[in-house]
């Protein structure tokens, strides 16, 4: 059964990204501020990120570059990349975005895997990315600030050269390869097309209201598909100010919050828990900031709540996944009945379904309350068009009638917004009762004496799974008996946390999710 958008279908252009985000930008934005560096405060208008975007389109199709290849971009936030990622667009190309956390091996594999022609990187990154590159048989790495024996940006800006003039058809030609596990796996190559990145910032600029008058903090990277789509190109669409930072440094991070009195913060949820708690954040004004919007992981109602009280602000939630380009469910911005810990309504020209894992049989929208749980499918224009060389993992993901099997539990209720529940592949089984992580990590972080926390399933002396809570103190007086009795006086008998385990920190990726394996590993 088919759970349609409440929102009309929105126009997608059969446009290339270049032409869909700056084809039309009037005269008097080009000396508006396009993006700022947050370290510098080196700022570029509009005027200067075209001119920059076509000549290094210019300098790609000078040494080779045409529609059909691959070019590995490997940076953290800067003005600097977004020039570089809309110049590959800009000249036909594909561009693989790295994970800036790689090492040389994992490099290797992507640029490998997705044939990339020509890497760029950065100078602190180098080192790992010429060890990629070398594996994989890329001979050409640019090197963005410079570095002996390597070209560099300033040198093909230097060189002044135009764009070429390409012919793609936005509907087949892949804009982008990011790697994503999806529902299972290793990290494969998501192929999305120039059609998939313009339809989910058309079917999204409506929700997420961004403007000419917002300053968004890019904290988050542009490498992982929400950075690259609700920060960078949102943002650009929406002639907004993008502020980049390189990495995540909470004092760095409220300073230029507050300096440049941004308006809005997209974030992932270890980023909530520091503005709701960081005696930092009592120290700088952010009363510019009218909205936060946190997605990559679920995000609880209250600590949602929390930060809302504390920063006097908007907090709402989306979700997505890097194969939908990747959002499918926001929050409003005039929405003010839907709860926080909810991730919103379907987006315009979307149809999704709630399928019971253990039946196959859809969930229905409930006439009152909240539904049964049930795994999430998507259908839509922003659905990617399969993973890259991996036909049977394509086929597990994407059904005959393409809809995308996202691997999250999910419920709706009878206004139609969503909750995400857990990850399908993560439910502890405890005596054959489901356990869903995410509610025990959430009622833990409402513990005074935890900082932060994650579960998982793990075998006790009879082979039973039970969930092992890892935990970070934010004080020493916390015991694993005291925290295992506060759980169990709060959740039924058989979601009761069984063991705990006392670390440094949680390990997560770049997009905030936690890496339940690197926890399973230990």
């Amino acid at each position: 059964m088919a759970i349609t958008s409440p929102f009309p279908d929105v126009e997608i252009p059969d446009l290339p990204v270049y032409d869909f985000l700056f084809s039309d930008l009037p005269d008097g934005a080009l000396t508006s501020t396009a993006v700022i560096d947050a370290a510098s405060g080196r700022a570029t208008t509009y005027g200067e990120l075209l001119e920059q975007v076509d000549r290094v389109a210019g300098a790609l199709a000078a040494r080779g570059i045409s529609p059909g290849d691959v070019v590995a971009l490997h940076s953290p936030n800067s003005p600097a990349f977004v020039a570089l990622f809309h110049g590959i667009l800009r000249a036909g190309a594909t561009v693989t975005t790295v994970n800036s956390l790689y090492t040389g091996d994992e490099i290797g594999r992507q640029l490998a895997d997705s044939k990339a022609r020509l890497a760029i990187t950065v100078g602190v990154l180098r080192e790992n990315m010429a060890a990629g590159a070398a594996a994989a048989g890329v001979e050409t790495v640019m090197v963005v600030d410079g570095a002996e024996g390597h070209e560099s940006l300033a040198d093909w800006l230097g060189e002044g050269r135009s764009a070429p003039a390409v012919s793609i058809d936005p509907a087949t030609h892949l804009a982008v390869l990011p790697y994503s596990s999806g529902t299972t796996g290793l990290a494969k190559g998501v192929m999305l097309t120039h059609r998939n990145l313009v339809a989910n910032v058309a079917q999204t600029i409506g929700i997420i209201t961004l403007g000419p008058d917002d300053r968004v903090a890019a904290v988050l990277p542009f490498f992982h598909i929400y950075g690259m789509t609700v920060l960078l190109n949102l943002s650009l669409f929406a002639r907004a100010q993008l502020v980049t930072f390189p990495r995540f440094d909470l004092a760095q991070f409220l300073g230029a919050i507050a300096e440049r009195r941004c308006t809005y913060l997209f974030i992932a949820p270890p980023i909530a828990l520091a503005l709701a708690r960081h005696p930092l954040v009592a120290e700088h004004d952010l009363s510019s900031v009218h909205t936060i919007l946190s997605g990559a992981a679920p995000l609880d109602g209250a600590l949602a709540d929390a930060v809302a009280q504390r920063l006097d602000c908007r907090v709402v939630q989306g979700y997505g996944m890097t194969e939908m380009s990747p959002v499918s469910h926001a929050v409003p911005a005039d929405r003010t009945d839907i709860p926080r810990g909810s991730v919103g309504l379907i987006i315009p020209n979307m149809v999704c379904r709630l399928v019971d894992p253990a039946d196959g049989t859809d969930i229905p929208v409930p006439d009152e309350g909240m539904s049964e749980p049930g795994e999430l499918w998507c259908l839509g224009p922003n659905v990617m068009t399969g993973y890259l060389g991996d036909d049977e993992a394509t086929a597990q993901t994407l059904d005959a009638d393409g809809y995308l099997h996202t691997g999250d539990i999910a419920t709706v209720d009878a206004a139609g917004a969503f909750s995400i529940v857990d990850r399908l592949k993560e439910l502890i089984k405890y005596h054959g009762y489901q356990v869903p992580p995410a509610e025990l990590e959430a009622l833990l972080l409402t513990h005074p004496g935890v900082q932060d926390a994650a579960v998982i399933g793990v075998p006790d002396g009879d082979g039973q799974e039970v969930p092992k809570a890892f935990v970070v103190r934010a004080s020493d007086d916390v015991t694993a008996d005291a925290l295992m009795a506060w759980v169990a006086e709060r959740v039924a008998a058989h979601k009761k946390v069984r063991r705990v385990e006392f670390i440094d920190a949680v390990p997560k990726s770049a997009s905030g999710k936690i890496l339940r394996k690197d926890l399973r590993t230990r």
